[in-house]
């Protein structure tokens, strides 16, 4: 009997190792359970047994997440992925379920609310709040985002899985203490639920800073016109003014909301002509946020072929690109 062999044998099911190591962490032993799930996927891995190691693996991330354990779990959850990676299987619906069934072990605890700033208890309970937001946050995400770039490699949309991408939006908006909508819109934008980027825009408009909410509907729509999405540019506004109204809120009105409303009209036709003079006459506003100039080259690009002013031939070119991306 060759030694491959010989080990292949000498390791138990899957199963079996699932039950006993489950049975650690119930008892509290949670750092030895770890060492146990690495090992023993290691172990399968090492003799081909992908999708024993991907059930074990699967098994102790949502184990360690439903008691608590997020660094544990996160780090069994990109285990997962970076077997899948090895063992080069394709996306498809039923392992997107599996990605799906970690993600929603991942906690969501919300930020303890009307502390008092002056009590030193309080701000202990707030501070080890937000600490542990962050942990839960960055774990979800280095988990989504190893999914999304799984997902590329092998199969998915070119972007990545939309379905990922939507989860992982959705994570960031709710449970970062540290909380950046351009970052979420930008999963939004390669999703596929303009309906609820809406209502999580609306929900935002409520926390930005006065005057600023027109910058958060013109950046998300910007993003998914620089993608060359059109269609689901135009859902959005439209979700977003069919909200509006059912809510009686108002709507962003400004100079820079005209240049929107009017560059969903003129994408529609060949119109680069016009396209350029939107830009000059609401320069002042576009220049408010520091990104909408590039995305509006990146819309120029995709929409009539107008060659990005950043662009440099060569080896150069692509270095500034992989720079401008970062």
């Amino acid at each position: 009997m060759s030694r491959e062999r010989a080990r292949r044998v000498a390791l138990a099911p899957a199963e079996e190792n699932i039950v006993k190591i489950k049975k650690i962490v119930e008892e509290g032993n949670y750092y030895g359970a770890q060492q146990m799930y690495k090992s023993f996927s290691s172990r399968y891995i090492s003799v081909g047994r992908f999708p024993e190691a991907l059930d074990l693996l699967q098994s102790g991330a949502c184990v360690q997440l439903e008691n608590g354990q997020v660094t544990c779990g996160t780090e069994l959850a990109v285990l997962f992925i970076e077997t899948l990676t090895k063992g080069e299987f394709p996306y498809s619906d039923d392992i997107f379920d599996r990605v799906k069934a970690i993600y929603q072990k991942f906690p969501r605890v919300p930020i303890p609310q009307h502390l008092d700033v002056t009590d030193d208890d309080d701000m202990r309970q707030l501070s080890e709040a937000l600490g542990a937001a962050k942990v839960r946050s960055e774990g979800c995400s280095s988990f989504l985002k190893a999914a999304i770039k799984w997902s590329v490699e092998y199969g998915a949309h070119r972007n990545g899985s939309p379905e990922i991408h939507d989860m992982l939006a959705d994570y960031l908006y709710s449970e970062s203490p540290d909380l950046d909508m351009a970052k979420v819109s930008h999963h939004f934008v390669r999703g596929k639920n303009p309906q609820h980027f809406a209502s999580t825009i609306i929900n935002f408009l409520g926390k930005c800073y006065p005057g600023e909410d027109d910058l958060v509907v013109a950046r998300a729509v910007l993003m998914y016109l620089a993608l060359g999405n059109l269609k689901d540019a135009n859902l959005l506004m439209d979700y977003l003014k069919k909200q509006v109204q059912a809510l009686e809120v108002d709507f962003p009105r400004s100079e820079l909301m005209q240049l929107i409303n009017y560059l969903l009209k003129t994408l529609q036709r060949d119109a680069l002509p016009l396209f350029n003079m939107l830009r000059k006459r609401y320069k002042a506003s576009i220049d408010r946020d520091h990104a909408f100039n590039e995305l509006l080259d990146e819309i120029a690009e995709k929409f009539y072929g107008v060659q990005r002013r950043s662009a440099m031939p060569g080896m150069f070119g692509e270095l500034f690109k992989m720079m401008a991306t970062e």
